[in-house]
């Protein structure tokens, strides 16, 4: 028998070859069951509700300890959600919605949001909220070489005028702005994120192209005038969202 022969049928690189593979089909599995930890099990939108393990068994149920001291559990038993206000396009698994309402605010299609903690992001250093309007942090401010949108017209898809900015929203983690605070005419305010929005110092406006004026009175409020819950984001990112492809009837059309 040659070197490294056990016998004349195996020898040691065989054995570590054959090792390798069961290990890595091992590290496979496993990695696939983690990650069966959020989002599953899946359930079908055939009629019946069928419910899709996918590969392998749902892991066992995994303590969590958060930053603020809290536990969360993973995976967990949740409520199901409710059903969305729309109705599929046709009767094979995965057809598009037509919506049966206001999708904006229902939550459909693109304007949908993720039921998020109803709690303040929080900076990991110091506990405190994440997200703030400057009038809050002093330590923040817009640079001089910068428009300041503060006291622009905010200006809808449609070219009408929908409020003024009155603040900004800064990001004390990644130090950006997120969010322009807007006074509708109605008094309230609402917040504008900043990705959704164009400032332009020469005119002193802001262009809004997602909605149209008349939709800022539906902007989803936030409970507390100086901060901002994770769950309020989410839904105000999802209106915003929306608006690109319902705010108005003709882009829900085809292009073609």
């Amino acid at each position: 028998m040659h070197t490294g022969a056990i016998n004349s049928y195996f020898d040691v690189a065989q054995l570590v070859l054959y090792g390798f593979w069961i290990f890595f089909f091992g590290l496979i599995y496993h990695i696939r069951k983690e990650d069966k930890r959020e989002g599953f099990p899946l359930v079908s939108d055939l009629p019946g509700r069928i419910r899709l393990d996918e590969a392998g068994p749902m892991p066992m149920p995994k303590t969590f300890l958060l930053h603020d001291g809290t536990t969360v559990m993973a995976p967990r038993h949740e409520a199901p959600a409710a059903e969305p206000k729309a109705v599929p396009s046709g009767s094979w698994p995965g057809a598009p919605l037509d919506p049966t309402g206001d999708p904006m605010i229902d939550g459909v299609g693109p304007a949908s949001w993720v039921n998020r903690s109803d709690k303040p992001d929080v900076v990991w250093e110091t506990g405190q909220p994440r997200i703030v309007p400057l009038r809050v942090d002093l330590s923040f401010g817009i640079p001089s070489e910068d428009p300041d949108p503060r006291g622009m017209t905010v200006i809808g898809c449609d070219e009408q005028a929908a409020g003024t900015v009155v603040d900004a929203w800064v990001d004390r983690s990644e130090t950006v702005l997120r969010f322009l605070e807007v006074e509708i005419p109605d008094g309230r305010h609402v917040l504008v994120p900043l990705a959704m929005a164009r400032v332009r110092g020469g005119s002193r406006t802001v262009k809004v192209r997602s909605i149209t004026s008349v939709q800022f009175a539906n902007v989803p409020q936030i409970k507390n005038p100086e901060q901002i819950t994770r769950l309020e984001e989410d839904k105000i990112y999802g209106y915003f969202a929306g608006g690109t492809l319902y705010a108005t009837a003709d882009r829900m059309e085809p292009l073609l």
